[in-house]
């Protein structure tokens, strides 16, 4: 770089951070960004401006699984958008056919209608729109520490944040409790955490408040940010149960877990069960702005017939659409749903190791590269340690790792640890000897 280009660029980083304070909007509820400039990002890594290189074990927002500039994925949006890019919403290309058709065919019977959107709040908006429509009711049912989105239906069923300041939340939203095996609410005899007992509980109390309206069930399979939950083995047999007794449709929020990164293809293969309605979304576009709604034949020939209306200007848009298709060549191809069990194993096992040297690691939950590590003042108390949680933060970003705490209140002791699928052994070992050395650093 010549010194002329050197001085501007200098001149550029200088404005940089005043231009955040003068001219962005502060999005998120901690108010601050992360102190790095990124210019550029590749496999598990991003890279900053003054060279450093840092250990992504957030995939981005949770969504780049196959890594940051995947070469096939570059590949696909360089043809793509070099050919067909957007279209009038009512209009059809073949690579939104090709990717509603192949998302079909790896889901059970009777799961294959495909509506492809951008978001997730966008998706669980036309889910929870659906649902309201085919049942003729309008009550939603959802975890008490979900998230499903910011936009209105899909913020009226989030309780893990942004609930306060906004006016009222629509009526017919009902919360029920989160089975949380590390912090029961009911126990068992020997202290487990008695879910069957909770859930009962939890329905009693929906029946209370009903006004007979019931339309829908919203959870995710594992909760993400309400602190990587996983509820136990049988629970979502068991809330499957409650739905049909009750008329509800289940709907089922495989933002963070759909798409091979909890070891299987979808996390709800795990318990047997099959929703009504499946919404995918970070995950399915690899870092782009994808989504899709599925649901059965039978449902949405109802919705159409009542007139079902969910249009948006980027509706079944081919450039995503074709990346879409590109993924699922990738997960198949490479079988990254194995992979993300080895590796997802191997993971875990470092955790328990450093759990073995760090007395503040007390819990270490979640299924395949999708792990939650919870920092504990005591293992006793079990006291939360939101303090210690971004003092490790800010020591693993200085070592050259992105650790990403729950940024949601009370949670700030609980690690979600989502690294690329595509990652390597060598490269969660590079971020489990980083995690080491922080919270050595930070509980000295």
């Amino acid at each position: 770089m010549d010194v002329t280009l050197s001085r501007a660029y200098r001149r550029h980083m200088d404005s940089f951070w005043p231009d955040v304070d003068r001219h962005l909007v502060r999005y998120s509820g901690a108010g601050s960004f992360t102190p790095e400039i990124i210019e550029k990002a590749a496999g598990s890594y991003v890279f900053t401006a003054d060279g450093r290189r840092v250990l992504d074990f957030t995939s981005g927002q949770m969504s780049a699984i196959l890594g940051h500039s995947h070469p096939e994925i570059v590949a696909t949006v360089q043809r793509q958008v070099a050919t067909l890019d957007h279209l009038f919403s009512g209009m059809l290309s073949r690579p939104v056919v090709d990717l509603a058709r192949r998302l079909a065919e790896s889901l059970p019977d009777p799961l294959d209608k495909v509506l492809l959107l951008t978001t997730g709040a966008e998706v669980n908006e036309a889910a929870i729109r659906m649902a309201k429509l085919v049942t003729g009711r309008h009550e939603i049912v959802s975890f008490a520490r979900s998230w499903h989105g910011m936009t209105q239906a899909a913020a009226n069923a989030t309780y893990s944040a942004g609930r306060k300041g906004y006016g009222p939340a629509a009526p017919g939203n009902l919360a029920i409790a989160t089975p949380n095996p590390y912090r029961p609410d009911f126990r068992t005899p020997d202290g487990e955490l008695d879910w069957h007992r909770q859930l009962d509980f939890s329905f009693d109390l929906v029946d209370a408040q009903s006004v007979g309206s019931l339309a829908a069930c919203i959870v995710e399979p594992i909760l993400s940010s309400g602190g990587v939950i996983d509820p136990p083995p049988g629970y979502l047999a068991a809330l499957r149960r409650k739905c049909d007794e009750r008329g509800m449709l289940l709907i089922l929020d495989e933002a963070q877990t759909g798409l091979c990164r909890t070891g299987t293809w979808y996390a709800f293969e795990r318990d047997g069960v099959v929703p009504d309605i499946l919404t995918l979304s970070k995950t399915l576009g690899a870092g782009l702005p994808l989504a899709a709604m599925i649901t059965s034949t039978d449902i949405e020939r109802t919705a159409h017939d009542r007139g079902y209306l969910f249009y948006t200007t980027h509706v079944a848009d081919p450039l995503v659409a074709a990346v879409g298709n590109t993924v699922l060549d990738v997960l198949e191809r490479d079988k990254l749903d194995v992979a993300a069990a080895d590796l997802g194993a191997f993971l875990r096992q470092g955790l328990t190791d450093l759990a073995d040297r760090h007395e503040v690691i007390g819990d270490i939950r979640g299924r395949g590269l999708l792990i939650g590590l919870e920092l504990v003042l005591s293992r006793e108390t079990r006291e939360g340690a939101d303090a210690l949680g971004a003092a490790v933060t800010r020591r693993c970003l200085e070592l050259g790792l992105h650790m990403n705490v729950v940024q949601m209140p009370g949670m700030g002791g609980v690690f979600r640890i989502a690294p690329p699928l595509t990652c390597t052994r060598a490269e969660l070992a590079e971020g489990l000897d980083i995690l080491d050395r922080a919270i050595g650093e930070a509980t000295r």
